[in-house]
């Protein structure tokens, strides 16, 4: 492997750090382990002269340069939760293959350590940095984005910064997010249970449903719930499951809501951004609470009440109950800004150095682009998504086997370096 040897070991101190979003503690809003991964990076930017600083425990950052001007990088260090049908430990950092394998290393690990590695590399080089660049470490972007909006509401705002948490090349619209719980409040049927999911935004990998001593399981496929036809939902499977082996789903309303549900009758429509998607995220059936929790991603231009009264139409007529959970608006930025052309035109500049790269990508993968994925971008102001995936590889984010290419990463590290050196003008 081409890595220094000092890039692999804080990659693999990184990865190794298990930062899910836990219960809030003294000191640690978001878990012990988030704030555990968050002080690790600290420590290392320190020891190599960057300027730090944390903000409530929630978000930090390290910094080069001096000036007025103030240019952003803003990632995240908390990850999904691990899930099932990995070939090696999610939490140590395998090298196989010519790739690299762990959870985060896609997203958004890996790009926090790319983004740290071109700011060490512009520091050694002792080159003038007429201003300061700033990498923003938020901590809970997986679970609320509370972490940014806190930055955002009570630090220095970066007059440009890029968020290398999706994919090139430059991202001008994200759709709007929105998660509702949908719950029975009627008792559930005597002996029944189900259970599926490990998080709203990730399709179910697995499911079950057990009655009178038997037990129905489903094995679906993990992936991002902004992209769910990446994935296989084993939620969505479960009430088939059931009806072939000859129970009646009516009996259990949240199972008839999945197995009925009409997403076209909620929102049809269309635009850059594309259509809605859904994704059954977790879903909980016992004697203490029957409920499911759902993933929607809309568009742009897309009325959000009008989602709400479809949804609702459909589970009140099943006699269920509908809470909004959380809800993002969607973003829109012009492409024609000059930060966007900008960032377009290093993207081409760099675009033949990542793997599988083909000529005719320049055409096809040459111009900004909408995206159902949710990043920081719409938290923290002037911020637009930038990277890190090429656009032609299979999306990794929240995926078993989370992987990237070793050369991947060295291209992204030229790619930040070359962003920032452009940037500082």
């Amino acid at each position: 492997m081409s890595l220094t040897s000092y890039q692999k070991d804080f990659l693999t101190r990184l990865i190794s750090i298990p930062s899910v979003g836990g219960a809030p503690e003294k000191d640690a809003p978001y878990g012990p382990v988030p704030k555990l991964a968050l002080t690790y990076f600290l420590n290392e930017a320190a020891a190599l002269g960057f300027k730090v600083g944390i903000s409530d425990n929630r978000v930090g950052w390290c910094e080069i340069g001096s000036g007025d001007k103030l240019i952003g990088i803003v990632c995240h260090l908390d990850v999904v939760p691990a899930g099932e049908g990995w070939e090696s430990d999610p939490f140590e950092l395998t090298f196989k293959d010519g790739a690299m394998y762990g959870r985060g290393i896609i997203d958004d690990k890996g790009p926090a350590a790319a983004s740290f590695f071109a700011m060490k590399e512009l520091l050694e080089e002792n080159l003038d940095i007429p201003c300061r660049i700033r990498l923003i470490l938020g901590t809970d972007e997986e679970r609320t984005c509370s972490c940014v909006e806190h930055y955002d509401a009570n630090c220095e705002i970066p007059d440009f910064a890029i968020t290398p948490d999706a994919e090139f090349p430059v991202i001008y619209a994200e759709k709007g997010i929105l998660h509702v719980k949908i719950s029975d409040p009627k008792p559930v049927l005597k002996g029944f249970m189900a259970q599926g999911g490990n998080a709203a935004n990730m399709v179910a990998p697995s499911s079950y449903a057990e009655f009178e001593g038997e037990r129905y399981e489903c094995k679906g496929k993990m992936a991002h719930a902004s992209k769910p036809d990446l994935g296989v939902n084993a939620i969505d499977m479960l009430p088939m499951k059931l009806k072939n082996s000859g129970f009646d789903i009516d009996r259990i309303p949240l199972l008839k809501f999945i197995d009925s549900f009409n997403a076209v009758a909620v929102c049809n429509t269309k635009d850059d951004s594309g259509v809605m998607t859904t994704n059954n995220g977790i879903l909980k059936i016992d004697s203490d609470e029957q409920y499911l929790i759902m993933d929607i991603r809309y568009p742009v231009t897309a009325s959000l009440d009008e989602i709400v009264k479809n949804i609702k139409s459909q589970a009140e007529s099943l006699g269920l109950d509908v809470e909004i959970d959380s809800q993002m608006d969607p973003i829109y930025k012009d492409k024609e800004s000059e930060e966007i052309k900008l960032l377009t035109a290093v993207w081409k500049d760099h675009m033949s150095e990542f793997t599988g790269f083909k000529p005719e990508y320049f055409e096809m993968y040459g111009a900004p682009l909408a995206i159902g994925g949710g990043t920081y971008a719409r938290h923290m102001r002037n911020t637009i998504a930038f990277g890190i995936q090429a656009p032609w590889h299979e999306d990794q984010c929240h995926q078993a086997n989370e992987h990237m290419a070793v050369a991947d990463l060295e291209a992204c590290i030229r790619l930040i370096k070359d962003t920032l050196k452009k940037l500082m003008g």
